[in-house]
């Protein structure tokens, strides 16, 4: 599943290039290109140091920095994807850079965690069965007496 995506995803990446390269031509395409590397670095660390100083900051107002780590992750894969080649990576990178759509994002990816965390907490692991309608009997062992 995860191969596939990842085709699809550079499948789409290499339409929008071949889409740019016929509206605005070859030489500016690779451009932009070229320019979203060094942007995602200055971006990255820009962004990374207003969001480690929020991490200090509730860490030193002894208050739990959930937020500010999240932020703090979303600002660092925001970064990444702008460095990686590719409009479509860019796109999204810059979107996790801009506070009101990472502030979006944190939304989605708190609830998506809270999710998974309740399905597991209801499934003990999910790799034991468990006994739901208490239907467990003692079992008198001769081993055990001995």
């Amino acid at each position: 599943m995860f191969l596939l995506v990842l085709i699809c995803w550079a499948l789409a990446e290499v339409f929008v290039a071949i889409a740019v390269a016929d509206a605005i031509g070859v030489i500016p395409m690779l451009l932009l290109l070229l320019v979203g590397w060094p942007l995602g670095l200055w971006a990255l660390r820009s962004q990374g140091r207003v969001a480690w100083r929020r991490l200090s900051d509730a860490v030193a107002a002894r208050r739990p920095p959930a937020r500010e780590v999240l932020n703090g992750a979303l600002v660092l894969l925001g970064g990444t994807l702008m460095m990686v080649p590719g409009f479509i990576t860019d796109a999204l990178g810059l979107l996790l850079l801009l506070p009101p759509t990472r502030a979006l994002a944190r939304v989605l990816v708190v609830r998506n965690l809270q999710s998974r965390v309740v399905v597991r907490a209801a499934r003990f692991g999910g790799r034991y069965a468990y006994d739901v309608d208490s239907t467990a009997t003692d079992i008198d062992h001769p081993q055990l007496h001995s």
